[in-house]
């Protein structure tokens, strides 16, 4: 059946099965920093209506562009603005328009449907490109988009006819990927692929499609930048220092040596030994269908990973374009032992794929024991998820060996991919199981709180986020304390020096309300974060 629907329907089929693997229970995860910050920022869109001057906390936040938080506006808008669902839908949605144009550029190298549609399965389940949803959401849309994009510029470069219209669609996608991020994929994306289609397709000449060329370059840059040139115009002081502030972070801030990024097969999650064997080009070279486009994509991934390495700030999450063409290259290897696996004599080449598969079949049926040992009894209320994920589990973890050891390769790979479908589905609920009986949500206090609140020092965006509406500051970076004009509020805060205590008591009545903790773990655990917690006071006027 799958078979069929591949055959006739691939980038529905596609849709449909990620969709289902990633929509229902997209609210489970706690929101993220990153993500309390542009959905803060997404939420006075509208609440303030500020579309262009964009605002986080009420205070300008000019560091990333506008366009994946108008996405997420309007999809709040539609779903509610309290909804993490409703702020987290667009990100997925580009997760699925991320694959399915994967899916289409596979296509375009190859020809070949099932090639481009395990292609775009790998991709979908790729461990950073799931995690890149909750912990950096936006570079999902900059990638997605830039993606897009460069499948239009491919199709621009190999068709003469209708070129420009291929011209005008990549430069259009172009811009949007810097009006979702800044140059960011510009250049760990699309600056790699120019370099990597340059070497193995070379470029034919581009004599007659100059005026072609200047459309892409002319909308590319007006549709990217207008917002950058609207800010600098309107709020000048502001955008200089954020943007000196984001410059000076490249050189200074998360410094990391030229190797850290190394491992970067490692993000790939579920497929990194496959992933590893796919950079060995002396083993590949002879064995892949499509050689120059094997090149292209062992080219492409090489050279985005060479360039991240040149820029001195690294983060793991910077590596999430990198598994774009990195998927290409893994399908070649798959599509080489999918077609060989059953004549292969050599255990060099055997042996990886068995231990690969092995070990996931081997998660599949001893999932059901390690979460029973895990939770030692703490499942009141989940015994439906951990019943039907176990069961699920068990039964693909079974089914790998079995076509394993039957050398059915077509049949371990969708199956590896049905476990990890799997475990989003149904045992990411199971989290909540773990939640600390310490953790105390500020949600419920606008709702039975009359009083304005504000901050002290410094309180976590999470916190922000869940409160529902802007908490300003009283305290500014220069330590100056600026008490609102209520003769009561409500104050939150980590910590109160003596000295700003005794300031703050000289002038007003102080009463500890208790304090709110929205760590989802223990506090003896290495994942506990002091900035989630806040203590909560009532101040009054003397």
């Amino acid at each position: 059946m799958l078979k069929r629907l591949v055959n006739s329907y691939p980038i529905l089929t596609l849709c449909i099965i990620l969709i289902i693997m990633l929509l229902p229970n997209l609210h489970v995860l706690e929101v993220t920093i990153m993500e309390a910050r542009n959905f803060i920022t997404a939420r006075e869109m509208l609440t303030d209506n500020n579309w262009l001057l964009t605002t986080m906390n009420g205070e300008a936040r000019y560091e990333k562009p506008p366009l994946p938080t108008w996405l997420t506006a309007i999809s709040a808008s539609i779903f509610g603005v309290k909804s993490v669902f409703a702020m987290r839908l667009p990100a997925v949605l580009f997760v699925v328009l991320l694959t399915v144009f994967v899916f289409k550029l596979s296509y375009k190298l190859t020809q070949d449907t099932f090639f481009a549609f395990r292609n775009a399965l790998i991709i979908g389940s790729s461990f950073y490109v799931i995690g890149i949803i909750i912990e950096a959401p936006w570079d999902i849309f900059t990638h997605g988009f830039m993606c897009v994009a460069i499948y239009f510029l491919f199709q621009f470069f190999e068709h003469e006819k209708s070129h420009f219209k291929y011209a005008l669609l990549a430069s259009v996608f172009l811009g949007c990927s810097f009006l979702s991020k800044g140059p960011v994929s510009l250049y760990a994306l699309f600056l790699p692929f120019l370099l990597a289609y340059g070497f193995t397709f070379k470029y034919k000449p581009l004599s007659k499609k100059l005026v072609a060329i200047v459309i892409i370059l002319i909308v590319g840059v007006l549709l990217g930048s207008w917002w950058y040139l609207y800010i600098r115009a309107y709020d000048p002081e502001t955008f200089t220092t954020i943007a000196e502030k984001e410059t000076g972070n490249w050189s200074s801030y998360n410094v990391r040596p030229f190797y850290y990024y190394w491992s970067f097969f490692t993000q790939s999650g579920i497929w990194t030994i496959p992933a590893f064997i796919s950079l060995l080009y002396p083993y590949l070279k002879n064995r892949v269908r499509h050689l120059k486009a094997y090149q292209f994509s062992l080219l492409w991934t090489l050279l985005a990973v060479i360039l991240l390495s040149l820029i001195p700030e690294k983060k793991s999450r910077y590596l999430m374009p990198v598994l774009i063409p990195l998927s290409i290259n893994i399908s070649f290897y798959m599509d080489y032992v999918i077609r060989e696996f059953k004549t292969l004599k050599d255990k060099r080449e055997t042996y990886p794929l068995y231990f690969n598969f092995g070990l996931i079949g081997f998660i599949g049926i001893a999932y059901i024991f390690i979460v029973a040992w895990f939770l030692k009894g703490n499942m009141k209320g989940y015994y439906g998820y951990i019943i039907t994920s176990g069961l699920l589990l068990f039964t693909i973890g079974v089914l790998i060996f079995k076509f394993l050891k039957k050398k059915q390769l077509p049949s371990v790979f969708y199956l590896t991919f049905a476990l990890f479908a799997a475990l989003l589905l149904t045992a990411l609920p199971i989290k909540n199981v773990l939640i600390s009986e310490t953790y105390k949500p500020i949600s419920g206090l606008k709702a039975t709180s009359n009083l304005n609140l504000y901050q002290f020092n410094y309180i976590a965006p999470e916190v922000i986020w869940q409160y529902g509406d802007k908490i300003p500051a009283i305290k500014s970076e220069d330590g100056t304390i600026e008490f609102p004009k209520d003769n009561t509020f409500g104050l939150l805060a980590i910590g109160i020096s003596p000295e700003d205590s005794d300031y703050m008591q000289s002038l007003y009545h102080i009463e500890k309300q208790g304090s709110f903790d929205l760590n989802q773990v223990d506090t003896d655990s290495k994942q506990y974060k002091e900035r989630l917690q806040a203590n909560y006071y009532i101040l009054t006027k003397r």
